[in-house]
């Protein structure tokens, strides 16, 4: 068997060069909009998390910045916790929370399709966290037409 003498990796160490950036740091434009669609569900993957991520920094870059959950999408403006609404059950139970939460003191928006809370989810308005912005199941089609005749910058997230 042949013997290993690498050393083992540490707390610490790098594997990629995280600092080299290589594109230029594009940043919004006098009135830019971007538009980020979430048509997943919580906790079903990492593309909920990942965008709104992506929301966050796109607002930061200068855009006005909206967020739009629809179909599964809700579940992510939901209020949750255990044993009460607002605890973490477990590391990373508020991610979406907290995140919505900081793109919103931020400035950003967040826009949640009515028909899919009560009709689909079960939920009503009282079950999405404050700030966001329940709208009509036809409005989710005007904002995205709205962005798109603004030449925003849109982002549609779907999970299948």
């Amino acid at each position: 068997m042949p013997e290993i003498t690498i050393e083992k990796h540490k707390d610490g160490d790098c594997f990629v060069d995280y600092e080299e950036k290589v594109f230029e740091d594009v940043q919004a434009e006098a009135g830019q909009k971007a538009l980020v669609k979430f048509h997943t569900v919580a906790f079903e993957g990492s593309i909920g998390l990942v965008n709104m991520l992506n929301a966050i920094r796109l607002n930061r870059k200068g855009f006005e910045t909206s967020i739009l959950l629809y179909g599964p999408g809700v579940t992510l403006g939901l209020q949750r916790g255990f044993p009460t609404l607002g605890d973490a059950a477990f590391p990373g139970h508020q991610n979406f929370a907290d995140n919505l939460k900081k793109f919103m003191s931020e400035g950003g928006k967040v826009y949640c399709c009515r028909f899919a809370l009560q009709a689909l989810y079960g939920h009503g308005e009282a079950s999405i966290l404050p700030g966001i912005i329940p709208i009509a199941p036809q409005d989710v089609l005007d904002l995205s037409l709205i962005h798109a005749r603004d030449n925003a910058f849109i982002v549609d997230t779907w999970t299948v």
